[in-house]
């Protein structure tokens, strides 16, 4: 994100006539698919934008991609911060679930970047299902109360948000139902998780920013961290 932030400043500078003209601009696209842009590469994976490099004009044509990107980034950055979810668990829901595509719909209807199911999306109050934004919130709402529903057993409210909440109280668990099983393992593996049996989200979260940006979650909060 930082990077983001520096490129898009130096490109307001351009606007006012300052000496960044000559400036080159690099990208790389994370595993969540995230774009990143700076003029400052420090991780080996950027590579240099010849068409968008080296002249006033290419800065000024940066593609809303990367506008969009830093911006989802930021939504999904705040929608965890707010209601006490992981970061790394909302992109990991929103890979498998849309693939970072805002107007993903899938066969039974779902809808957005974190497949609301029209009537779901109308109990949580999403007026719009492709906007980001509501999307997102929403989506981290509806995660966050199936986490309180199942203790915090996250292969559970996994489960219940892909099959719903009555099929895992019926089946107490897990339903038997293939692509049930597969998404709650794939959203488990690309957390680290070795089996779905362990994986929970601790009872109490915490949330607060270190000394370097870095946003740390932790069960055990340093000195003097409120409790989100």
């Amino acid at each position: 994100m930082g990077a983001v932030k520096r490129s898009f400043f130096l490109a307001a500078a351009l606007l006012l006539g300052t000496a960044a003209a000559h400036a080159e601009t690099f990208q790389f696209a994370d595993r969540e698919g995230i774009v990143h842009y700076t003029n400052a590469p420090t991780d080996p994976r950027y590579r240099k934008m010849a068409k968008l490099s080296g002249t006033q004009e290419g800065w000024l044509k940066v593609p809303p991609a990367a506008i969009a990107s830093s911006s989802l980034a930021e939504m999904i950055s705040v929608a965890a911060g707010r209601h006490g979810l992981p970061e790394d668990l909302v992109k990991a829901v929103i890979r498998v679930e849309s693939g970072f595509n805002a107007r993903a719909v899938s066969n039974k209807g779902a809808q957005g970047l974190m497949q609301l199911m029209p009537k779901t999306a109308s109990i949580l109050g999403v007026r719009d299902a492709f906007d980001p934004a509501e999307n997102i919130d929403g989506g981290v709402r509806h995660l966050k109360a199936l986490l309180d529903r199942f203790n915090n057993n996250l292969p559970l409210a996994l489960a219940a948000y892909n099959a719903g909440a009555g099929a895992v109280d019926q089946y107490r668990g897990i339903p038997p139902y293939a692509e049930t099983k597969a998404y709650v393992s794939r959203i488990i593996g690309i957390l680290g998780g070795d089996t779905i049996a362990t994986a929970s989200i601790p009872s109490s979260t915490y949330r607060y920013v270190a000394n370097d940006g870095a946003v740390v979650y932790t069960n055990i909060p340093p000195r003097g961290v409120v409790k989100k």
